[in-house]
């Protein structure tokens, strides 16, 4: 075998597990949601034996969300960047949610405080499929998300725009019509 075809085969293995991470994580938020019976303590655990994702896991698809968004965006597809948005505000409402206080950070308020503005400037642009003015709203939301990690302790979590796609099965141009 090749190594060109080994190479694309470690490629498209890694995407495929972290597709099948996504999804268990994303099945575990459905089944928390669903879940009415559910009780939180601070850290987000489960008392009543329902799942509860961990701030980590919530995050990471954050950061998934917010490179699909750019990666949207930038190629002036707005009904998927607008797609992207409310997936992104969902997942800050679950963070929240699950982890209003974590590790004695008041994590829920400081989400509200420092997002609601760009959050709102992004859904504008996205709405005016202004390129410029997304540009400028995706870069305040960064900068919001790292004021956060700062104040949250973990100034070394730095997110800006993604150098690439790490989705190589997603066409992120706009459907012809």
């Amino acid at each position: 075998m090749g190594q060109a075809i080994k190479n694309a085969l470690l490629v498209h293995g890694a995407a495929l597990a972290a597709g099948v991470f996504c999804l268990t994580v994303q099945a575990g938020y459905a089944r928390a949601a669903d879940s009415d019976h559910m009780h939180m303590h601070e850290h987000g655990d489960a008392r009543a034996g329902g799942y509860a994702p961990g701030l980590g896991e919530i995050m990471a698809l954050q950061q998934m969300r917010h490179a699909k968004l750019w990666l949207a965006g930038s190629a002036d597809n707005w009904p998927l960047a607008g797609y992207e948005l409310d997936e992104l505000k969902e997942g800050f409402e679950d963070a929240a949610r699950y982890h209003a206080v974590h590790d004695n950070v008041p994590v829920g308020a400081m989400i509200e405080k420092l997002t609601a503005e760009p959050m709102a400037a992004l859904a504008k642009a996205i709405e005016a499929r202004n390129a410029a003015q997304f540009a400028q709203a995706f870069d305040r939301l960064s900068a919001a998300c790292n004021a956060c990690h700062q104040a949250a302790g973990h100034p070394y979590i730095r997110i800006g725009r993604p150098a690439g796609s790490p989705y190589p099965n997603q066409i992120f141009a706009p459907a012809a019509k």
